[in-house]
């Protein structure tokens, strides 16, 4: 560049990037998050997640899952917001991204934090699949509506 060239600034330099994927994590992971802790508080769940920090309290139980939830928004919309570029494409992904959260969560890692038998597979498991599918096409569409307001 020349002395002479003017300077051209970007907008959407890497830093608003992340920010906003970072953005996307935690609003779309606030929000399936909301939807699924409804459905864990209708079936009487709650106490089970609180019983990963020693409480048998449902709203222990909701606050672990919401944190829970933003964490894992987040381990979606950072590395692969470029999945996130419309509303059925999003949807596709986050269904596929909560599906492997339900192999990840309720079958294998908080049956070993709580030293239950792993994958196990019964009615609860069903509702807990359903539940996951849902949280995660909630938190993909809302994450490309963040994404798509930064384009």
């Amino acid at each position: 560049m020349s002395a002479s060239s003017p300077v051209v600034h970007q907008p959407h330099t890497v830093t608003h990037h992340l920010a906003r994927r970072i953005t996307a994590g935690v609003i779309g992971g606030i929000a399936g998050g909301l939807v699924f802790g409804v459905l864990m508080a209708m079936m009487g769940m709650l106490p089970m997640i609180a019983s990963l920090v020693g409480s048998d309290s449902a709203w222990v139980g909701f606050g672990i899952h919401m944190l829970i939830s933003i964490l894992i928004g987040l381990g979606l919309t950072v590395p692969f917001a470029g999945f996130l570029t419309s509303y059925g494409r999003g949807a596709l992904t986050g269904m596929a991204y909560g599906a492997l959260w339900w192999v990840l969560g309720p079958l294998l890692i908080m049956p070993m934090m709580l030293r239950m038998p792993l994958f196990t597979v019964n009615a609860t498991a069903g509702w807990s699949l359903m539940g996951h599918l849902i949280y995660g096409i909630m938190l993909a569409v809302v994450a490309v509506k963040v994404l798509k307001r930064a384009r």
